[in-house]
């Protein structure tokens, strides 16, 4: 029997097989915690709204990045909403 060493991310459960990957998705998930509660603080809005609006902003941070820095375009293109990381299925080897 192998050992296989995965890293699960403590906010949502998710796993991942390597530790960069894992970490990456924590920072996403923080960020996104934290848009969460800037928009709660400045609106009135449903919670479950807020969480995904802030999930949506925290995944495409890199577009939004560029946007800010001249380039609005960026938000209106496709995205494989990817985001780079992969979590391992439970139960898969």
């Amino acid at each position: 029997m192998a050992v296989i060493a995965v890293w699960k991310c403590d906010r949502d459960g998710s796993m991942f097989d390597n530790k960069k990957d894992a970490e990456e998705h924590d920072k996403m998930l923080e960020l996104a915690a934290n848009i969460t509660s800037l928009i709660e603080q400045e609106v009135q809005i449903d919670e479950e709204l807020s969480e995904a609006i802030g999930l949506l902003l925290a995944k495409r941070r890199d577009a939004l990045a560029k946007a800010c820095k001249g380039k609005p375009e960026i938000l209106l293109e496709d995205t494989d909403d990817s985001n780079n990381v992969t979590p391992i299925a439970a139960g898969t080897k």
